[in-house]
């Protein structure tokens, strides 16, 4: 590969990590923003629903696309969650122990509660996430002697979320599927003996569109989740105020990576088409009397969601508007009426 095209390739690499930066920041919002507008119980059931619902769309295909399959369920389950987080830029920790038990640790910084948001999540959430997700392990495999015994977590004031997923000899209840045990500790993790991707089939380009991928995945998941859990009228101005908050914090950090600049309308349309491109979304621009058109033809991120519903719109909406503030004052962003929340979007920017 010449130097030219190397330059390109990392200047892609660099627009999907602040796509997938932008995605992450708006996930880990929504769930303050549920906390904060809804309380504590209102955010557990809505993570507890996100984490579920990733887990049977995405556990059992990844253990067959990472090779995981053939293993025992303790070690497969561990071994699925070193490697899947590993690829979205998480930090976690894999320690086996015997083929009926096995360790995962999350050390800090946690991914999810990046930065001060931590300090804004109840425990309660914490442990949605481990009962829509790693108590369920089990299930999914078939296997219902498969547990998850969490020993610290973060949110808590522990340095780290980790337990371990243990083969009972008896099949589990609904409540036995997740308990907790604090005055446990994980062995120290050994990064010589974790278990690796095979460099072959998981190339640097295919990492980094992953790593863009696995943020983006959270809102895919999240925005369909709370129609459903909280009604699309109050989710619509979940979805939009989350977005607006966002946006204006992140707009400088994604501007400098897709190569933008503050400015006007024109220059809020230019940053538009890049961050749809870096979305690998298709969108057209015409202008007419100061007024900028974008008509986004795709929006891969929700084009095989089958219970989509048009109030996820308001995710884009509250982003664009949040993003227009970050990029100058007075900024109009306009989508125009869309019967169904699907492309084409009609962005009106002036």
């Amino acid at each position: 590969m010449t130097a030219a095209a190397d330059t390109a390739q990392e200047a892609q690499w660099k627009r999907w990590r602040a796509v997938a930066d932008l995605y992450h920041a708006y996930f880990t919002g929504l769930i303050l923003t549920v906390v904060t507008r809804r309380g504590t119980a209102d955010a557990a059931e809505f993570v507890f629903r996100v984490f579920r619902r990733q887990q049977q769309e995405r556990f059992l295909p990844g253990l067959k696309k990472l090779g995981l399959s053939h293993l025992p369920p303790a070690v497969a389950a561990a071994q699925y969650h070193y490697l899947s987080n590993w690829i979205g830029g998480v930090h976690v920790e894999y320690m086996y122990e015997s083929d009926t038990k096995a360790w995962i640790r999350y050390p800090p910084p946690r991914w999810i509660w990046k930065g001060t948001a931590i300090c804004g999540v109840p425990g309660e959430v914490s442990r949605a996430m481990l009962r829509g997700w790693h108590a369920n392990n089990g299930v999914a495999l078939g296997d219902l002697r498969l547990g998850f015994i969490c020993t610290k977590q973060s949110v808590d004031g522990q340095d780290g979320l980790e337990g371990y997923y243990h083969q009972y000899d008896h099949p589990l209840e609904l409540d036995q599927r997740l308990v907790f045990a604090r005055h446990l500790e994980a062995p120290l993790f050994d990064a010589k003996t974790a278990p690796a991707l095979p460099v072959a089939s998981w190339p640097k380009p295919r990492l980094e569109k992953a790593y863009r991928n696995y943020a983006m995945e959270y809102v895919r998941t999240a925005a369909p989740v709370m129609v459903q859990l909280f009604g699309p009228e109050d989710t619509g101005y979940l979805l939009h105020l989350t977005g607006k908050l966002i946006g204006m914090q992140y707009f400088d950090e994604v501007a400098a990576a897709l190569a933008m600049e503050r400015g006007g309308a024109k220059e809020f349309a230019s940053f538009l088409n890049a961050l749809f491109a870096a979305q690998d979304d298709v969108a057209e621009t015409s202008q007419s009397e100061g007024t900028f058109e974008i008509r986004q033809q795709s929006w891969k991120l929700m084009d095989d969601v089958a219970d989509h519903h048009r109030a996820g719109a308001r995710v884009l909406e509250g982003l664009f508007e949040g993003l227009a503030a970050g990029c100058g004052r007075h900024i109009g962003v306009h989508l125009r009426p869309t019967a169904n929340g699907r492309p084409p979007l009609v962005w009106m920017i002036g």
